[in-house]
């Protein structure tokens, strides 16, 4: 009959389940779930492909009293269903010489209301035409509908029985159950490891076959203890999660076994103070996805939205949302316009009415392109001046930049001949939209009023690029505190994606720009741990690049950095800093085998490049240089297109041999000046060398992310709070 075929297990499962509606809700229904044993091919031929297990439940053709009934019209109309899907229904048989019941499946042929035709499954070897037909089953997972059956033909391939006027539903599941197919399970407790497949499973349960480990045993396994429970489809983990024990059948070296999730909501990140804005997308949205299970097609309408996540609703005779699933390739379709795929988690399942649960997913992972588009919609529904990756005016762009100061005229002096380059650089990220660049603006009319920007600077670091803001003109309106705002959120979904590869975010400011000290110093000096967050002064000075290159002094090296240099390198830097400098350039650490960020940048028609040198004398350590090298305008005060030093001796280290190494370094650039950034930032001064300004660079482990997010929202409301109180007095004094 084709039990050792795997869809036939929910239909097994099914009738071993109490047939009758229990009362004791979800617990009461899997408790009694007591499926069958997967026979073997030997017995199966010695069974002719007869259910190992017979039914021995109540004659179904007296029907309980409660049944709830089926007219012909849907009879048929479910038959003709089965037949358009290839599905299978099942045949109640009597063997007439052992009065035993059996069932066998059957094809359903299609069906014009009068008769059914079935043909006997491939599977059966043996023929029927002697058995005694007693009813058709239909098993829809949830329940199943039993068709009385008056026999009008049969042969060996096929039978015709007369249509009836009723049908009649036989129980009802609290939940569907769903048959899968190629899905791996492990099932471990204390030692104890029994490998097979899942069976089916439901929202409350699990059903799999196992065997136990080499070496282990079914004696090891404690029914009384939590079970954790991994299931795999291929090499890629779909669920795991501790399960408790429900049932069990078959002998010690192969079990059929029932487990139901202890955890019904649980939590990926670590909780926050204060949560992401929920908010409700118009024009409607859903997500659509392949069942990592059961392998088919699954939509939902989503209820609400935030950046990390969203909620949909199930009823229960469709729920197939198990607390922990992982869903690797699943659709967000906003308004039948736009789809964004992203990996998704099932974090709870809760009861929000009768047959209602409402169930949180959690976004996992999304590339860089379609987390913009997302959080330009949520953005545009809390704020429509927000654009978040968005298409910008370039021209407005300029003109922001100017106005605001951020190119005051000695850096424009510096970048005047290379203007058409600098343009050229700016359309590539802001128009092409590559995922090594991400930005935010706050607009009207047009007009750019907010700006911040971020670019992949490092293999695992971001850099803000530029940040800042200004009022509306003839308004009161501030723009900092809503885009500060926008950019919390922004941020709150950024850096847990691992598209992004951000472990660490940094930013350069003058120790002056009280707005970036209030952003990023403020929480660095909270923190007080370095090694989460750090803040480092360099002084800056721009050495020409057609400085004559000498030769160095007797006894000096300059060459690429070895090894035997890291290591003074980090003595030097932990005891005068500690801070993550070092973590961010990652010298000495082996290519990870992902695309590197210099072919990344290339993809795009970009430049990024960044390679180490050291100052010996002697053969001690005096410096490291990081030339690193970028498209003009990549960063417009060109951080990242200048020279890095990090001077491990200054006492030892004279000016003009430090010069002539530079010298020796800076051939790679194509402009007349290059910025240095010298660190400790003491050693210009102590020379008595003019330092043009200082910058402070903020570096910030994103382990510590929720830290700087709560502290952030804190702050953000407390500024609120104050421009309230403020507009109110200015109020009440006119």
């Amino acid at each position: 009959m084709g039990h050792s075929d795997k869809k036939d297990t929910s239909f097994n499962s099914f009738l071993d389940a109490e047939i009758v509606k229990k009362d004791n809700a979800e617990e009461t229904m899997e408790s009694s779930v007591t499926p069958p044993v997967e026979p073997s091919r030997g017995e199966l031929e010695r069974k002719s492909l007869l259910l190992p297990r017979l039914f021995k439940h109540q004659d179904l053709t007296k029907p309980p009293k409660s049944s709830s009934r089926i007219n012909k019209e849907k009879l048929t109309n479910t038959i003709n269903h089965i037949n358009f899907i290839n599905g299978y229904l099942w045949t109640h048989l009597k063997d007439p010489r052992y009065e035993e019941d059996i069932f066998v499946r059957a094809c359903p042929q299609p069906c014009m209301g009068e008769s059914i035709t079935c043909q006997w499954s491939k599977e059966n070897t043996t023929g029927f035409e002697n058995y005694h037909f007693l009813n058709l089953l239909i098993d829809n997972g949830i329940s199943a509908i039993v068709v009385p059956a008056k026999l009008l033909n049969v042969s060996r391939n096929c039978f015709t029985i007369h249509m009836p006027e009723t049908g009649y539903v036989l129980g009802k599941r609290q939940v569907k159950r769903y048959t899968c197919h190629e899905v791996t399970s492990e099932l471990s407790q204390s030692g104890f490891l029994a490998r097979g497949d899942l069976l089916d499973f439901s929202p409350l349960s699990f059903r799999v076959k196992v065997t136990p480990d080499f070496g282990g045993s079914f004696h090891w396994l404690n029914q009384d203890e939590p079970l954790t429970l991994n299931l795999y489809r291929g090499q890629r983990i779909i669920f795991s999660g501790s399960c408790r024990f429900i049932h069990q059948t078959g002998n010690m070296s192969v079990k059929e076994i029932v487990v139901a999730p202890l955890v019904g909501q649980f939590n990926r990140f670590k909780g926050r103070k204060i949560r992401s804005p929920r908010m409700r997308l118009a024009p409607s949205s859903s997500i659509s996805f392949e069942h990592p299970l059961s392998g088919k097609g699954v939509q939902r309408d989503i209820y609400d939205f935030s950046v990390t996540g969203f909620s949909v609703h199930e009823r229960d005779d469709e729920a197939v949302l198990i607390p922990g699933m992982i869903i690797s390739k699943l659709n967000i379709n906003y308004s039948g316009a736009m789809t964004m795929p992203c990996t998704a988690q099932v974090l709870y399942r809760r009861k929000e009415k009768k047959g209602l649960f409402r169930c949180g997913l959690v976004i996992l992972d999304m590339d860089v392109t379609n987390y913009g588009r997302l959080s330009n919609i949520l953005g545009n529904m809390t704020d429509a001046n927000v654009h978040v990756c968005d298409e910008i005016d370039m021209d407005a762009l300029w003109k922001f930049f100017f106005e605001t100061g951020f190119i005051y005229p000695g850096k424009y002096n510096l970048i005047e001949r290379h203007r058409n380059d600098f343009k050229e650089t700016y359309r590539k990220i802001y128009q092409d939209k590559p995922e090594i660049a991400s930005h935010m603006t706050y607009q009207e009319n047009g007009q750019i009023y907010g700006h911040v920007s971020m670019v992949k600077a490092y293999e695992r670091s971001w850099m803000v690029h530029h940040l800042a803001a200004r009022p509306v003109p003839g308004t009161r309106k501030h723009t900092g505190v809503p885009l500060l705002k926008q950019i919390i959120h922004y941020f709150e979904g950024f850096y847990r994606l691992p598209a992004f590869k951000m472990d660490y975010w940094i930013c350069y400011y003058r120790p002056q720009t009280k707005f970036m000290d209030m952003f990023f110093g403020d929480f660095a000096r909270h923190f007080r741990n370095p090694r989460g967050c750090s803040l480092d002064l360099f002084a800056y000075k721009n050495h020409p690049t057609a400085s004559p290159q000498g030769q160095l002094p007797g006894g000096w090296l300059l060459r690429e950095v070895e090894t035997s240099d890291l290591f003074e390198l980090e003595r030097f830097y932990r005891n005068s800093s500690n801070g993550l400098l070092l973590d961010i350039l990652r010298l000495g650490h082996e290519a990870s085998g992902d695309e590197s960020l210099e072919e990344l940048y290339k993809r795009y028609g970009l430049t990024r490049k960044c390679k180490a040198y050291s100052l010996t004398y002697m053969h001690e350590l005096k410096a490291v240089f990081i030339v690193n090298q970028s498209d003009l305008g990549l960063n417009l005060s060109e951080l990242l297109n200048g020279i890095k030093i990090i001077i491990t001796d200054s006492a030892f280290l004279p000016w003009d041999v430090l010069s002539s190494a530079v010298a020796r370094l800076t051939e790679v650039y194509e402009v007349e000046k290059v910025p240095l950034l010298i660190y400790p930032h003491t050693y210009l001064e102590d020379r008595d060398i003019s330092c043009e300004k200082q910058y402070i660079m903020f570096i910030m482990d994103m382990q510590y992310g929720k830290d700087f997010l709560d502290y952030m929202k804190g702050k953000l409301k407390a500024k609120i709070r104050f421009l309230i109180r403020f507009l109110i007095r200015r109020y009440l004094t006119k």
